[in-house]
Formats: structure tokens, C-alpha cells, sequence
């Protein structure tokens, strides 16, 4: 097993590097295409580097990352597959940004400008895709700059300034396999690959699914998938799709006090749990400064010893409680505390704190804060 924080962190998010390579190859041989597997936002709060290195040993096309920022700080980490990097603000960088060999993702006439002046500067031609917005009406070159960008375009390819290696656009409606909106969009992307291709840009890579669509629909698939939830082993339609992905990520920590609470007495802020007879509770370290939503306060539940024990009173900022029962269950400090994880062993699950607070489980594995060590377990992490 190999950590990434000291002793000290009160709780630990183990990640099953394992789980990461299988949900890849579950997702590419069902999408019958190659990845550009996703880990922005920390790899989804798993670990950007040990997931990016496990990807890249499991035969990914590339990698694909919201900010340059992120992309440099995995050539850092001596990533040298290819990296895509598609959410820029006005003064990103762009020419640390072609010094790391990043594709610059371009969504605006603007921005393509910005990138081509940077090239200029360095003298070295930039690596691109071109983002294009077919209906998510988000980032992408909109429909009525297209025309002026792919004249634009043209004129910059052809004098070198820089190189086309994609094109992409991003699904609004994936999660529903049925709706329209999602050919319309494919066969907007369609369009603009040959738009480019008829002024002498034609692009290697052209990726449209993200892992609801690779889930769903493999005639979208185009070039490549670009995967994200489902790398990490969460499916975002499982009413659609019943693909083995395992969640790569548990979330541990240790009952650090046991005590004995009257009947009537009242449990953390507010006293909005009152013991209803004479029991034992535990705390748990970790709060909602850690990822555990305030809004599961008297819902959660957690699994010590093989055993259920539900929280009680309000979630507090670096710590909750649990109701062990009258006879306290055979909880002991020290005890490992399992807050979610795969549910294979009947443990609640990301899923299920999402269903309980009214969002999704994206949410929930990228809240996991920093202070809560990362640990791996799988294949062999290269330094």
C-alpha cells in the first residue's frame, strides 16, 4: 500500500488502483473504442498522478484535465502521454502551456488568438483540439463565431503556428441514452470535423462520449470515449446500464471515543437527537470539513465490526456521532470505521449519500478534502 499523507490525518480514502485499470477496460471494450480517460479535479478526488500513471500503464489514448494547471502538474509527475486540457480562463498561460506539450483545448476565436500569439513568442507550433458547442450551449466554439474561427483556423494551421489533434464537444443530455439532443450533437460535431477537414485541418482524434454514453451508446463513440465517472467505478445511469464497474474509492477512519449517554440526553449541536433510553455512542473524526455532507446529519450510516450503526445529532466540522445501542455493540476505540465505500460488504456507498442529499455521487468523491489521506493499493506506483 502506498500513502500520500503523514500518520496524522484522522481518516484515509483508500483507492483501488485495480478498480481503476478494470473500469477502463469495462468501458472501452463495451464502447468498442480507445479512452481519453478524465482526471481533473484531482482524479476525481482520487489522486490525479497514481491514477494518471495507472491509466497510462492500462493503455489509455490520453488524458484530459479542465486547466493547464493541472496538466503541467502531471508532466511533473513525468506523465508523457498526451494530455488535453479544455477550461481556460483570460490569462492562462498558454505558453508553459505548448512548452509541456499540452493540447490546448480552443472554445472561442479568442482564445485560438491568444494561443497562436503565445506560439509565436515561443516559436514552436501549439498542439490543439477544437471544442465545439453542438447544444450543451456551455464552453465550445459557438455557432455563430464558427465560420470566422474556421477561417481563422485555416490561416493559422497554414502558416504552422499550430497543429490539430482533435475535435471534441461535450454531450448535455448522455445520461439519457433516448433523447435527441444526442445525435443532433454528434451530428454537429460530424459537421465541424468536416468543416476543418475542408480547409486542410483534419484532426486525429475526434471524442464525443463521456462514460453515460460509452455506458449506452457505442455508435457515439467516434474516435475515442472521454470517460470520467466511470473510471472511478461510479455509473452515472445504472438505470440503463448494468456494467461491472467497482468503485475504486473507501473512505476508512477509527472510532476515536466511546461513551455512555443517558436517556433523554442530548447528542451535538442543538440537541436535535435525544437518546431515547440509556445507550453507548462513538465519535467519528470526520466532519463535513472532510467531505461528509452537514446535510446527512441523523441519516448516514457507517459499518464497524460487520455492523451497521446509524449517526445521530448533527455532523460537525471534523467530527459526528454514532448510536452503538444500550449494549454498545462490541465497539471498542480504535475500532476501523468503514463511512462509505463499494458496498460489497453491505457498507453504504457514494451513491447512497448522494441519493440521501439530493445530488450526485460526483460530488461526493470530489469532496473528499485533502486533509484525509490517500492511499493505494493495486499495481506497483512508479515513482
Amino acid at each position: 500500500m502506498h500513502a500520500t499523507a503523514g500518520t496524522t490525518a484522522m481518516g484515509s480514502a483508500t483507492v483501488d488502483l485495480r478498480a481503476i485499470a478494470h473500469n477502463l477496460r469495462v468501458l472501452t471494450d463495451g464502447a468498442g473504442a480507445g479512452a481519453l480517460a478524465v482526471v481533473k479535479a484531482d482524479g476525481y478526488g482520487h489522486g490525479a498522478l497514481p491514477v494518471a500513471r495507472t491509466l497510462v500503464d492500462a493503455g489509455v489514448i490520453g488524458l484530459g484535465v479542465a486547466h493547464v494547471g493541472e496538466a503541467l502538474a502531471l508532466r511533473e509527475g513525468r506523465i508523457t502521454a498526451p494530455i488535453t486540457a479544455w477550461l481556460h480562463a483570460p490569462d492562462t498561460d498558454f505558453e508553459a502551456a505548448i512548452a509541456g506539450d499540452v493540447d490546448i483545448a480552443v472554445s472561442s476565436p479568442r482564445q485560438l488568438a491568444a494561443v497562436v500569439e503565445a506560439a509565436a513568442r515561443r516559436g514552436e507550433a501549439a498542439t490543439v483540439t477544437v471544442k465545439v458547442d453542438t447544444g450543451m450551449n456551455r464552453s465550445g466554439v459557438a455557432a455563430d463565431e464558427w465560420p470566422g474561427f474556421v477561417d481563422a483556423f485555416a490561416r493559422a494551421h497554414a502558416d504552422g503556428a499550430l497543429r490539430l489533434r482533435g475535435v471534441m464537444a461535450h454531450l448535455a443530455c448522455g445520461d439519457e441514452p433516448d433523447n435527441p439532443a444526442n445525435d443532433e450533437q454528434a451530428r454537429g460535431l460530424r459537421a465541424a470535423v468536416d468543416d476543418l477537414k475542408r480547409v486542410g485541418a483534419e484532426a486525429e482524434l475526434v471524442h464525443l462520449a463521456n462514460t453515460p454514453a460509452a455506458l449506452t451508446r457505442p455508435d457515439l463513440s467516434f474516435d475515442a470515449i472521454r470517460p470520467g465517472i466511470g473510471v472511478y467505478g461510479l455509473n452515472p445511469v445504472p438505470q440503463h446500464s448494468s456494467a461491472d464497474l467497482i468503485p475504486a474509492m473507501t473512505l476508512r477512519t477509527q472510532v476515536s471515543l466511546v461513551k455512555h449517554v443517558p436517556a433523554g440526553g442530548g447528542v451535538s449541536y442543538g440537541h436535535t437527537f435525544r437518546t431515547p433510553v440509556d445507550t453507548v455512542t462513538a465519535v467519528i473524526p470526520v466532519g463535513y470539513a472532510d467531505g461528509v455532507p452537514r446535510a446527512l446529519s441523523g441519516r448516514l450510516r457507517v459499518r464497524i465490526n460487520g455492523r451497521d450503526f446509524p449517526g445521530v445529532g448533527r455532523i460537525c466540522m471534523d467530527q459526528f456521532v454514532v448510536d452503538l445501542g444500550p449494549a454498545g455493540g462490541g465497539v471498542t476505540e480504535g475500532d476501523e470505521v468503514v463511512v462509505f465505500g463499494t458496498g460489497a460488504d453491505g457498507e453504504a456507498t457514494a451513491r447512497e449519500w448522494a441519493d440521501l442529499t439530493g445530488t450526485i455521487d460526483y460530488e461526493i468523491v470530489t469532496g473528499i478534502a485533502p486533509r484525509i489521506a490517500r492511499r493505494y493499493v493495486g499495481p506497483e506506483v512508479s515513482s
